[in-house]
């Protein structure tokens, strides 16, 4: 019921500067959070930077003060701005959508299903 599109992905230089788009659409009651998340070959999948609907974003100690997340409320779209990369960040970004079931009263417990896109190819490489 939910689709996430991401683009953006591509070769770049060290130290060059990429942003990703993730639009999702569909049947959406409420969002949790949206984030990205990346894995490169040999590797397993980590958590690069998340938003929630209402508070501040999350960084990897990997990418902090270089990348930077960002939402459109108005577009259902999350992006990243990633800033001075180097080869370590070679990798499928893949978005994440936490949507919440909708409930009857805020004192039940609240669950959550998670979507992911079909991720993007960032490499970066002289």
């Amino acid at each position: 019921q939910v689709q996430l599109v991401e683009s953006g992905g591509g070769l770049v230089q060290p130290g060059g500067s990429l942003k990703l788009s993730c639009a999702a659409s569909g049947s959406i009651d409420s969002f949790y959070a949206m984030g990205w998340h990346r894995q490169a070959p040999g590797k397993q999948r980590e958590l690069v930077a998340n938003i929630p609907n209402a508070g501040s974003a999350n960084y990897a100690d990997s990418v902090k003060g270089r990348f930077t997340i960002s939402r459109d409320t108005v577009k259902n779209t999350v992006y990243l701005q990633m800033d001075t990369l180097n080869p370590e960040d070679t990798a499928v970004y893949y978005c994440k959508a936490v949507i919440a079931r909708p409930r009857p009263a805020t004192w039940m417990r609240l669950m959550l299903d998670d979507y992911w896109g079909q991720g993007t190819q960032v490499t970066v490489s002289s």
